[in-house]
């Protein structure tokens, strides 16, 4: 059912037609949908859960797997349960179900339980409500998302012309339309299938910063035909350079004046080349960059001085060859013995070029359309070392060296650029075979990218759709490559409606492969290294639960959910499976120990003076230092050497639960 506007408007009541009627007289555009009011609640009652690890799927060392996480569940209960990285995820990349009849399940009992196990059925393309159910689903999910980056975050978010414009709006209320980085349409075929009207050859990526004036946007690597732009001639000890234009737009009179050619005895403007005696007769640019003072310094370089003279061109005093006479009329530069020698010492400066103490000139004049040297227009040398190591994206990718950012807006990239679906599943069949069962994969190269530009190379990434886990292949692969250190989180659930939880299955297989380099059949390519940690989403979590754990349940809780302050974005603690240990559970990435105290065949213990020797002597034969950080009940016995952590209380705050069990969901949406 289509949203039915005045039925709905008579539900509200007095303060929420005032917030409504605020939200629109400051937005400007507000979406609205049936059951808007309860979609933009329901974030709040999720409840965390507890986090089972599965040591069977982890891979790699066990400081690797502590960096990265695959994670089973669905995924609003899975970012409510991450609550240790609320606030500390540099890029959140995420492809969700586009909704075009096939993929994207709602189950109705959701809108007022989201905590419901049940998946739904599929929204076929012929509901008439399946717009209304997709942003239902997809507003609390991106709330969480902007609560769990940093200041500095951003979100990259993928979809296709059928949800394109809600999201955007949705985004635009949960974001703000100030904090939109980029729209990118990106090309994911190269031979678009046949259609009515218009086929579709492209995708889009909406980029949405927590806050734009904290994010950052990265370079591109330069390439190679980029840098063979750059040569160096004149053997410049400062290294190869390409030569710059002088000029920029607009006018300026101050800065609108003629130079004379040290090589020519012609007059060069700032406009594009004419000849010197038909100068523009309505300015369009200024020389930029430079002083006038500077400018004429810089000619001298090449062994003239220089006058600044009135020539009765209507413009600012020009730059004369000292003693020329030079004039807007009837001038024979080969006639002016001050040019003819102007033009010899010229001549042999570029010709010595890098010789002896001299400092080459950083003003040069290009070849004239017959290739004379030095007969053409001044430029500035730039030179490779001094310009950005980078290309800033923009529209389809110009490789142009900028030496400031500009706006990316709205930008097109090509296949060549991003890579294209089929490529995706070409990616996917090489690594894991075929018969997966996917048929749209986002290629590795687009996330690759996104990466490279939105996240720092020590930063940490969350894929809350993880799908065949293209965003942890990336991930590894950038690592591999230029030697970072990103992690990654992944939240998958798969369809364990079809008895396919693939989160176990093809996305961890996917990983797997990468990790080690297997392949199918028995093949092997280079492995790229790393490793993560698996887990499972299980029961709702409160102090009963806890209380009520075993102890390999209660550790890996303990594992899972720790963190403090001062490293509260730090790899999850690796766990220590040895038998002869009866407290020591885990350590931390500088090597501190974890213990819990643990009652033989009962209950969790408390620390005393008795329980508190044996954590001393676990700690000495596994040679950790103080402080030791212990998990207990109670605390019968205090040590400067302890770090006390109660149970449960110490668990629920770290899951975001007070002390009578509520969950502590900050207000996000502002």
């Amino acid at each position: 059912m289509e949203f039915d506007f005045e039925t709905e408007l008579s539900k509200l009541s007095r303060e929420e037609l005032e917030r409504l009627a605020k939200s629109m007289m400051t937005s400007g555009v507000a979406l609205s949908f049936h059951g808007k009011r309860s979609a933009m609640q329901i974030a709040k009652k999720v409840r965390p859960r507890q986090t089972r690890r599965e040591p069977k799927l982890h891979v790699g060392s066990p400081e690797a797997q502590s960096k990265n996480l695959l994670i089973e569940g669905e995924n609003l209960q899975a970012m409510v349960t991450l609550y240790k990285y609320r606030g500390q995820v540099d890029l959140i990349i995420t492809d969700p179900p586009y909704n075009t009849g096939q993929y994207f399940r709602y189950n109705d009992r959701w809108d007022n339980d989201p905590n419901d196990p049940e998946l739904g059925t599929i929204v076929s393309s012929e509901d008439g409500s399946r717009h209304t159910k997709w942003i239902k689903a997809m507003m609390p999910r991106l709330q969480i998302m902007k609560a769990m980056l940093k200041p500095s975050g951003v979100l990259a978010i993928c979809i296709d012309d059928n949800e394109l414009f809600h999201l955007g709006m949705m985004l635009d209320e949960v974001f703000g339309e100030k904090n939109r980085l980029a729209i990118i349409n990106w090309q994911k075929t190269y031979s678009p299938k046949k259609a009515n009207h218009v086929a579709s050859a492209t995708e889009y990526v909406l980029v949405y910063a927590k806050d734009q004036s904290l994010a950052k946007t990265e370079h591109l690597a330069r390439d190679e035909a980029m840098n063979a732009r750059f040569t160096n001639r004149d053997n410049d000890p400062k290294g190869a350079w390409r030569p710059g234009d002088l000029a920029a737009k607009d006018k300026r009179d101050r800065t609108i004046y003629a130079i004379q050619s040290p090589f020519t005895g012609k007059l060069h403007y700032p406009e594009a080349e004419h000849e010197y005696d038909q100068p523009i007769s309505v300015p369009t640019r200024h020389w930029s960059g430079m002083t006038k003072k500077e400018f004429r310094t810089r000619l001298e370089e090449w062994g003239t001085p220089y006058v600044e003279q009135d020539i009765g061109d209507g413009r600012g005093k020009a730059l004369i060859l000292k003693g020329s006479s030079v004039k807007l009329n009837g001038y024979a530069p080969e006639a002016d013995p001050v040019v003819q020698k102007a033009m010899k010492r010229a001549q042999t400066i570029l010709s010595q070029g890098n010789s002896g103490e001299r400092v080459l000139p950083t003003i040069v004049f290009s070849d004239d359309k017959q290739r004379n040297p030095g007969a053409g227009r001044p430029a500035i040398k730039r030179h490779l070392e001094l310009i950005s190591q980078g290309r800033i994206p923009w529209t389809f990718w110009a490789d142009e060296a900028y030496e400031e950012p500009i706006e990316i807006g709205a930008a097109s990239w090509e296949h060549k650029e991003s890579g294209h679906s089929q490529t995706g599943l070409n990616e996917l069949d090489a690594i894991v075979g075929k018969g997966h069962g996917f048929q749209t994969v986002k290629p590795l190269k687009l996330i690759k990218k996104i990466a490279h530009i939105w996240c720092p190379q020590n930063g940490l990434v969350l894929d809350p759709y993880a799908g065949s886990g293209t965003t942890g292949h990336a991930i590894l692969e950038l690592n591999s490559e230029i030697g970072s250190d990103r992690r990654f989180i992944l939240i998958e659930q798969g369809s364990p409606e079809n008895g396919d939880k693939y989160a176990r299955t093809l996305t961890w297989q996917r990983l797997h492969n990468a990790i080690t380099g297997k392949r199918p059949g028995g093949k092997k390519a280079a492995p790229l290294g790393g490793g993560f940690e698996y887990r499972l989403l299980t029961k709702t979590i409160d102090a009963k639960t806890v209380l009520t754990m075993q102890r390999d349940e209660l550790i890996d809780v303990v594992l899972t959910s720790h963190w403090e302050n001062h490293k509260r974005s730090a790899p999850s603690l690796i766990r220590v499976d040895e038998e002869s240990y009866q407290y020591l559970v885990g350590l931390d990435q500088n090597g501190e120990g974890y213990f819990l105290i643990w009652d033989n065949g009962g209950p969790v213990g408390s620390l005393s003076i008795d329980t508190y020797k044996k954590v001393a002597l676990e700690a000495k034969k596994a040679s950790i230092e103080p402080p030791f950080h212990v998990y207990a009940r109670y605390e019968m016995f205090q040590s400067p050497n302890v770090r006390f952590w109660k149970i449960p209380d110490k668990i629920l705050a770290d899951l975001g639960l007070n002390e009578n069990d509520e969950y502590n969901n900050e207000d996000e949406s502002a």
